[in-house]
């Protein structure tokens, strides 16, 4: 292969080095910084791609099926999902596995209305607008939640339809977890029959999950599909995720395709075959125990976080077993260089793993330095 001319080779080296040092200030967003994929670097030369359906093999050989499949038993497992009638596959990302639990969701009901609190990412919006759905935004709560009284005046209003939860186990700004258990009492109360639940568990559902945090969203409490990042608290140099559904509801959804070999069953055609490898990889190296472990050392980070912003009289507070921090926002510099999400005059800091108390230390360090010129 040819080389880069010298004058291109300087940008990229460049641009690595801008982009490694970006990362070195980075505890706005919910990504995972400390995974180490270096002996998965050979496969980088193989055009892994894993077209149509995971559990069915294609004449496209050059895939990692037989790596997802498992990785889909792992989080089946996980989430509890109904033995022998779940289906999955590992997409791009959180926002595609919810447009694949809408559109199942839509087969099933195409008359059904989307209910969504207004602390839903903003994907899901598009989503509902890609799928032609119906849908009616519900208030949130001072922490993020899904407010249930107004979900309750609204689906009354609408009875003689079906009803489709868009549930957040984790929502973006405070990390709020949107109850199952009150939501399904309230189908109970307005006796409605038909009625789907989608749970958006990419930031909190896999830590959730491996500690039992309450309140439960996993197929056993009531959802019917469910999707996670992968590139999130496991950690991806790629962004990916998983999406689980129950397998009679997805069966209403697909065909044949002759040329691949396989069913079109997934959102997009051709898929990546690497990002699976990621997983099963993280996966097997840590086990359950360590991705546990990771989830405690996690959730302490937050804990004391917390607890250092607000001896400097900061008001910051976070939701129950939350890796997010809520605070008012900091000076610009201190959000640009931190790379601090923000919106309606708060920002967050996400104490993902790979986010140290010593990174945490710096942060405050700096912040402090601002208050006090302010002062």
């Amino acid at each position: 292969m040819a080389q880069l001319p010298l004058r291109d080779a300087e940008r990229l080296q460049d641009y690595i080095y801008k982009a490694t040092a970006r990362a070195q200030h980075f505890i706005g967003y919910p990504i995972a910084q400390d995974f180490d994929y270096s002996e998965l670097f050979p496969l980088l030369k193989l055009p892994l791609n894993n077209v149509g359906d995971p559990l069915i093999e294609s004449t496209y050989d050059v895939n990692s099926r037989s790596l997802e499949c498992e990785v889909l038993e792992f989080f089946a497992g996980l989430f509890k999902a109904p033995v022998n009638n779940w289906w999955g596959y590992v997409t791009n990302g959180g926002s595609e596995g919810n447009l694949y639990g809408l559109y199942v969701a839509r087969e099933l009901y195409s008359n059904g209305i989307v209910y969504y609190s207004e602390s839903t990412h903003y994907s899901v919006q598009k989503n509902i607008q890609l799928l032609n759905l119906r849908s009616i935004v519900i208030r949130t709560q001072p922490n993020g939640e899904m407010d249930y009284d107004d979900l309750r005046e609204m689906i009354s209003m609408h009875r003689d339809q079906p009803v489709i939860i868009l549930a957040n186990i984790g929502t973006t700004m405070t990390e709020a977890k949107d109850d199952l258990k009150s939501i399904q009492g309230i189908f109970r109360e307005l006796a409605i029959k038909n009625h789907y639940i989608h749970c958006d568990a990419a930031l909190a559902g896999v830590y959730s999950a491996l500690l039992d945090l309450q309140p439960g969203f996993d197929f056993s409490h009531g959802c019917d599909s469910l999707a996670i990042s992968g590139h999130k608290f496991i950690g991806s140099p790629i962004p990916c995720g998983l999406v689980l559904v129950k397998k009679n509801y997805k069966e209403r959804i697909g065909k044949v395709i002759p040329y691949i070999g396989t069913a079109d069953t997934t959102i997009s055609g051709s898929r990546n075959g690497h990002s699976p490898v990621f997983l099963w990889y993280a996966i097997k190296k840590l086990g359950s125990e360590g991705l546990k472990q990771r989830a405690i050392e996690a959730l302490a980070i937050a804990e004391y976080a917390v607890d250092r912003l607000c001896r400097l009289g900061i008001k910051a507070w976070r939701n129950p077993d939350a890796l997010t921090i809520v605070l008012p926002d900091p000076p610009r510099e201190i959000s640009v260089k931190w790379q601090l999400a923000s919106e309606g005059g708060f920002s967050h800091i996400i104490c993902m793993p790979g986010v140290s108390k010593e990174k945490i230390d710096q942060f405050l360090y700096e912040l402090e330095a601002t208050m006090e010129v302010a002062v």
